[in-house]
């Protein structure tokens, strides 16, 4: 079995947004202080718990993007898109409600839209 590389434009975007998203993934995974200090969440006394968590999500990141590469189904991306634009929503809500209109949390908000709507444009056949 050979790997899928898509052939159509809409579907490349598609691609495109899970290969970003799985480095971003595999960023968070393996180099959870690194991604902590550039959310600046890294408190001085970090215990080991806390950064099996953020490894954890990355590790989820990363798994749904690698899903997402190696099937190459409609559905698929739809779910990818989907849970991408749930998360965008997410920080929809903390900016809305717990004062975090940043220029950080604003422009990790269109990284968000870009990668939840390029999937999702792709499905419903608008690429």
């Amino acid at each position: 079995m050979e790997f899928y590389f898509p052939t159509e434009f809409g579907e490349q975007l598609a691609f495109g947004a899970a290969a970003i998203a799985g480095v971003i993934g595999l960023l968070v995974m393996f180099a959870p202080g690194l991604t902590l200090r550039f959310f600046a969440l890294e408190p001085r006394d970090m215990r080991p718990d806390g950064y099996g968590a953020v490894r954890s999500a990355g590790g989820l990141i990363t798994g749904f993007s690698a899903t997402a590469l190696l099937l190459a189904q409609p559905m698929v991306y739809l779910a990818f898109g989907a849970a991408l634009a749930l998360a965008a929503f997410g920080r929809i809500l903390s900016i809305m409600s717990d004062r975090g209109a940043t220029v950080r949390n604003f422009l990790l908000l269109v990284v968000e839209i870009v990668l939840a709507a390029l999937p999702i444009v792709y499905v419903f056949g608008l690429v």
